[in-house]
């Protein structure tokens, strides 16, 4: 029957994208809502996107009710002093790790004290976690970042 032959093709193409955006959950690019690692309070959603193999991410949005929408990091020492914080590139260079579900080599920058630490990440709960760990020699901390879809 020609109907059955359409109906296979049909589950195997569905059943292939459900494989395929089950296995792209397992990285760190996608929409996050970052969770302060002490408070317990969303306070912002970032963009982390790939090119080339390199993961960036911007701060899409801020959360938060002492918030300003036309805050800068006024703390920031590089390129980004002075720019607006919606927006701002916080996370750069990370690559993933050989063999690993982790990406690091990497920088985040925290706009609230200026500061770069090196970056770890690493998805959790089959992707809808992200562990993001920013170290200064051997002091650091680890936020958990929950994935919107």
């Amino acid at each position: 029957m020609p109907g059955t032959h359409m109906y296979r093709a049909l589950t195997a193409i569905v059943l292939g994208a459900s494989c395929i955006s089950g296995f792209a959950q397992m990285t760190p690019v996608g929409l996050w809502r970052n969770v302060d690692d002490k408070t317990g309070e969303a306070k912002a959603e970032i963009r982390i996107v790939e090119t080339g193999g390199v993961l960036s991410g911007k701060l899409d949005k801020r959360l938060g009710k002492d918030i300003k929408p036309d805050d800068v990091c006024s703390e920031c020492s590089d390129d980004r002093k002075g720019k607006p914080i919606v927006g701002l590139e916080i996370i750069r260079g990370a690559k993933k790790a050989d063999g690993k579900e982790v990406w690091e080599s990497g920088k985040i920058l925290d706009p609230e004290n200026g500061r770069d630490y090196t970056l770890r990440m690493t998805p959790v709960e089959g992707g809808k976690k992200l562990e993001v760990r920013g170290s200064f020699g051997p002091f650091g901390r680890t936020q958990t970042w929950v994935r919107i879809n």
